[in-house]
């Protein structure tokens, strides 16, 4: 856990100095030219609307990447729910500084917290049935841990972090292949011990994604009544199956928050949705600066 801990530590740092450079933060020419170089002032980072905050922290670091002699102090922790003109942070440091960082700041954290946010109403959404919100790997380059540690902020989970964490058969693989269930049934032997995640658009392809032991038939861009046929097409089959077979059943394609409780309501493990990641809206935060010294 440590040296994930630092592994992550690290992205995070060389992805807020990325931030930074990209915004020239150390060449900007409003503060250069018009603050004096000592000022020093006060600074809130308040909530313009309601939500789930993610990234507080991140924001902070990005003040004291920029300056290592500001001050910062979280009022409110990641995952908290936020309500309008409440204050999330306060900082204290060289104005011409604090300014100078405050787009990258609140870029990760309206972004972030825009995604716990939509996250939240997902999962809110679901609640009392079996199914768990999943993200997917659509995600902004370069930002995806972050944005999955976001979906964890809003009460989501994290489908897979990359290619290598599991085998996952869609939709081109099936069609490239010559001889389908063979070769699905040969990859379940080399996957060995990791997870084998089969999609699966029709009963054919969820016959096969059976017959191939899957540990998890994803069931992709399926109508409602489809969908239903499918759920308990997998829960009777596998139970006359071979001994302790029975795939976990994902649903992904098509889904928002009109249709999602339908869909948990039958009875599925998982629910991935691209949405939370690629299309929430950025929650609102402003920096206020209070008082100069």
């Amino acid at each position: 856990m440590e040296k994930y801990q630092q592994l992550l530590d690290k992205k995070i740092r060389r992805i807020i100095l990325d931030a930074l450079k990209e915004d020239c933060a150390s060449q900007d020419l409003t503060n250069r030219f018009l603050l004096p170089k000592a000022q020093t002032a006060e600074g809130k980072i308040i909530a313009k609307e309601a939500g789930v905050l993610c990234g507080v922290e991140i924001a902070k670091a990005v003040f004291l990447e920029m300056d290592p002699k500001i001050k910062a102090q979280v009022l409110k922790k990641d995952g908290e729910m936020v309500l309008p003109k409440e204050e999330v942070l306060s900082i204290w440091g060289r104005s011409s500084k604090i300014l100078s960082a405050e787009r990258a700041a609140l870029n990760f954290l309206q972004h972030l917290s825009g995604v716990a946010s939509l996250t939240r109403q997902f999962v809110q959404a679901v609640k009392g049935t079996k199914a768990k919100i999943f993200d997917t790997r659509k995600t902004i380059p370069g930002l995806r841990w972050l944005q999955k540690y976001a979906v964890r902020c809003g009460g989501g989970l994290n489908h897979r972090m990359n290619l290598s964490e599991m085998a996952m058969v869609k939709d081109n693989h099936l069609f490239l292949m010559k001889s389908q269930r063979n070769c699905l049934k040969d990859l379940k032997s080399k996957c060995q011990n990791k997870v084998l995640v089969i999609e699966a658009k029709s009963i054919e392809e969820v016959q096969a994604a059976l017959e191939a032991r899957a540990d998890i038939i994803l069931l992709d861009n399926m109508e409602i009544p489809l969908l239903k046929k499918a759920v308990h097409f997998i829960r009777s089959k596998s139970f006359t199956a071979a001994k302790n077979f029975k795939p976990l059943i994902e649903v992904s394609g098509g889904i928002n928050l009109k249709n999602v409780r339908k869909v948990a309501q039958l009875g599925v493990d998982r629910i991935s949705i691209g949405q939370l990641t690629h299309s929430a809206k950025a929650l609102d935060f402003s920096l206020e600066m209070r008082r100069i010294f």
